[in-house]
């Protein structure tokens, strides 16, 4: 699968055993394997979206289990994936513009409730 941003994440973490973890797990990937990653993203984002648009507070255990899925589906198919990283993903999709976007185009807001949903369970799994 072609990923238009592939060089820019070579020069930005290409030295981290995150990206060489991802990259020898994504080798291996099939079409079939790349389409079941999507679906199972976008299945979790609607879900998320539908969280969001109910009400449920980004801070409650709903939520925090949809970003702990979420969390468990980057260590399950690129690399493993800490609560630390995952806070740091978390805050990327609200600082960079295209990740904003991308979540936003779901449902608008999303990657900020994504961000807080990731941040509060991270904050539970330290307790």
């Amino acid at each position: 699968m072609e990923n238009p941003y592939a060089d820019e994440a070579r020069e930005r973490w290409g030295d981290t055993e995150a990206y060489r973890q991802s990259a020898q797990r994504t080798a291996r990937y099939t079409a079939q394997d790349w389409a079941e990653i999507k679906a199972e993203g976008a299945a979790l984002n609607e879900r998320l979206a539908a969280a969001l648009a109910d009400g449920v507070a980004a801070d409650s255990a709903p939520a925090m289990d949809l970003a702990e899925e979420h969390r468990q589906q980057i260590h399950r198919r690129f690399y493993d994936c800490g609560y630390d990283m995952h806070r740091g993903l978390g805050d990327m999709y609200v600082a960079d513009p295209r990740f904003t976007a991308t979540y936003d185009a779901v449902r608008p807001g999303l990657a900020q409730y994504l961000r807080d949903a990731i941040h509060a369970n991270a904050d539970r799994a330290e307790a």
